[in-house]
C-alpha cells in the first residue's frame, strides 16, 4: 500500500501527516515557530528557518516515527498561510523576511496610490478583488518603493508554497487560487497574469501558474538528502492552508462554506459562478472551471492566545486555554453586558480597515475573567456573523458549514458562533486541517479515486440556538465599530 505525504505552514506552527490509500493517518508531526511583528500592522516569518527548516524537520520526522519506506510515498503536498510576499535572488535564496498575509498592512499607501492612478472599479472588474491588505501586488510595489537595492537583486517574487516547491522541486510555480490575490497583477476571467494595468513587476518575477492537483515536479537530490525523501517523488503544485483545510473536510458544491477556526477566522464559499463584490475576495478555485467567494477577520485564535498569555499566565499553556474555557462557559450569552471588538490588528473582511483598534465596551467592577473571555469568543462570533451575512448580500448565502482548526476544541466558541449566526455547523472525524487535505490532493494528482467524504466523514453537528442577549449584542457591536472608528483611526494615525 502507498501513502502521501501533506505538510501546511501555519503563522504559528506547521503540521504534517502520511497518510495511507485509504485516508489513515500513519504518522503526524508539529513544529512551533514565531511570527515577528517588527512593528504594528507588520507580520513575517522567515522563509529558510521557519518555513524550509519545520518542513525538513517535520518530514523527517513523519519518515522516523512511521518507519515507512520513502519509495512508498506516492506524493508530496504543501500549503502554508497565504498569500505572502517573498522576494528571492537569481539561487532562489530569500533577501528578505517574508511578507505575510493581510494581517500585514504595511502597503496602504501603495493601495490609495494604485486605486488612485489605474481605479478601484477597474482593478475590481479585471482583477476580482479590491485592494486590501491581502493583496500582494501593493506588497509588491512596497518592496521597490522603499527597498530598491533589494528589488534590484530580486529575481523572483514568491508566496510561501511557492519556495517551498521551489526548494523540493528547482521549480517556481504558483496555483490559481494563490494567484488571484496578487492584484492588480492578476486576471480573473482570463486565469493568467496581467501587466497592463500596472508597470511595477514583469513576468519574470513572477512564477509559472498551474492548478493545486497538477505536479509542478519531483524531489531533487539535493532535496532528497535534506528531507529523506526519495528522488524523483512527485510533488504538487501547492496552495494556501485555508484552501487546503477546505478540501480537508469534503468542501464540493456550490453553497458549501468552510469555516476555518485559526490563528484567524477564515471562510472558504464554492459559488456556481464568479461574484463581484468589494467587501470580499474572489479566486478560482483549486480545479478548473470552479469558483470561490473567501473571507477572513484579522485576530482569532491570535487573539485567544493573546488574551491567555497576558490574562492567565500563571497557569501552564494548555491548562490556561482549559481554565478560561470553563469560566467562559459559566458567564451567560451576552457577557453580562461586555462586547469585544476583536480588531487588535485591524480588519480584513468586510471592513477592510488597517486601522480598526481593539476594544471592551461596558466593562463595570462586577465583570470576571471568564466574561472578558466569553466577550472575546462572542466579539469573534460577531465578526464572522459579519462575513456570513455580506457573503448572503453578495449573492452568496451559505448552506452547508464546515467547521475545522484548532479552534473547533473550543466548544463555547463553536456554539457562540452558531448562535449568532444562525448557522448550524458540521465536525467531520479528522480535525488535522490543512496537512489532510494536502495529502489527499497528493493522492488525487497521482490517481487516487476515493473522494474526501469516503476519507472524513460527518461526525458532529453544532445546532444554532436562539438567544436574547445575542439578538440585542449583535446591534450593538456593530454601531460600536460605527461611533468609535474615527477614534481609532486617530489612535492609529
Amino acid at each position: 500500500m502507498g501513502a502521501t505525504l501533506g505538510l501546511d505552514i501555519g503563522t504559528f506552527e506547521s503540521k504534517g501527516v502520511l497518510v495511507d490509500d485509504g485516508g489513515a493517518i500513519l504518522a503526524q508531526a508539529a513544529r512551533a515557530h514565531q511570527l515577528i511583528v517588527p512593528r504594528p500592522g507588520r507580520a513575517e516569518h522567515r522563509a529558510l528557518e521557519d518555513w524550509w527548516g519545520d518542513f525538513v524537520a517535520i518530514t523527517r520526522a513523519l519518515l522516523a516515527d512511521s518507519r515507512i519506506d520513502p519509495r512508498r510515498i506516492r506524493a508530496v503536498a504543501c500549503s502554508a498561510i497565504g498569500p505572502c510576499m517573498l522576494p528571492v535572488d537569481a539561487s532562489g535564496a530569500p533577501l528578505t523576511n517574508a511578507v505575510l498575509y493581510g494581517v500585514d498592512t504595511r502597503a496602504s499607501a501603495e493601495i490609495a496610490n494604485l486605486n488612485a492612478a489605474i481605479g478601484a472599479e477597474t482593478i475590481l472588474a479585471r482583477c476580482g478583488n479590491a485592494l486590501t491588505s491581502q493583496a500582494v501586488g501593493p506588497k509588491i510595489l512596497w518592496l521597490k518603493r522603499t527597498q530598491p537595492e533589494i528589488w534590484a537583486r530580486t529575481a523572483r517574487v514568491l508566496t510561501s508554497t511557492s519556495y517551498l516547491t521551489f526548494r523540493l522541486t528547482g521549480n517556481y510555480v504558483i496555483d490559481h487560487y494563490t494567484a488571484a490575490n496578487f492584484a492588480p497583477l492578476y486576471d480573473i476571467a482570463a486565469q493568467n497574469w496581467c501587466f497592463d494595468l500596472a508597470d511595477f513587476c514583469g513576468p519574470e518575477r513572477l512564477p509559472r501558474l498551474l492548478w493545486s492537483n497538477q505536479i509542478a515536479g519531483q524531489v531533487t537530490p539535493a532535496a532528497a538528502a535534506a528531507t529523506g525523501l526519495a528522488a524523483g517523488t512527485p510533488v504538487t503544485c501547492g496552495t494556501i492552508d485555508a484552501a487546503a483545510e477546505a478540501v480537508s473536510v469534503g468542501l464540493a458544491a456550490p453553497g458549501d462554506m468552510m469555516l476555518m477556526y485559526g490563528s484567524t477566522i477564515f471562510i472558504i464559499e464554492l459559488v456556481a459562478r464568479r461574484l463581484h463584490d468589494p467587501r470580499l475576495w474572489h479566486a478560482p478555485w483549486l480545479f478548473p472551471g470552479q469558483f470561490t467567494v473567501m473571507a477572513g477577520l484579522a485576530t482569532s485564535g491570535t487573539l485567544t492566545h493573546w488574551f491567555r498569555d497576558q490574562f492567565a499566565r500563571e497557569l501552564p499553556p494548555d491548562a490556561g486555554f482549559t481554565t478560561l474555557t470553563a469560566e467562559a462557559e459559566a458567564s451567560p450569552p451576552g457577557a453580562r453586558g461586555l462586547i469585544c471588538l476583536p480588531y487588535f490588528s485591524g480588519e480584513r473582511t468586510p471592513l477592510h480597515d488597517p486601522l480598526a483598534r481593539g476594544a471592551f465596551f461596558g466593562l463595570n467592577l462586577t465583570h470576571t475573567r471568564g466574561d472578558l473571555y466569553r466577550a472575546v469568543l462572542e466579539g469573534i462570533a460577531c465578526a464572522t456573523r459579519h462575513i456570513t451575512e455580506t457573503c448572503a448580500e453578495a449573492g452568496a448565502p451559505p448552506g452547508r458549514v464546515l467547521a475545522v482548526g484548532g479552534g473547533t476544541k473550543n466548544r463555547p466558541w463553536l456554539q457562540a458562533t452558531s448562535d449568532l449566526t444562525g448557522l448550524d455547523q458540521i465536525l467531520c472525524r479528522t480535525t488535522t486541517g490543512a496537512a489532510y487535505g494536502d495529502a489527499w490532493l497528493a493522492a488525487a494528482a497521482v490517481g487516487q479515486p476515493a473522494g474526501v467524504a469516503e476519507w472524513n466523514p460527518e461526525v458532529a453537528r453544532i445546532t444554532a440556538r436562539s438567544h436574547p442577549a445575542y439578538a440585542r449584542l449583535y446591534p450593538l457591536y456593530r454601531r460600536l465599530y460605527q461611533q468609535t472608528r474615527d477614534i481609532a483611526a486617530e489612535l492609529g494615525s
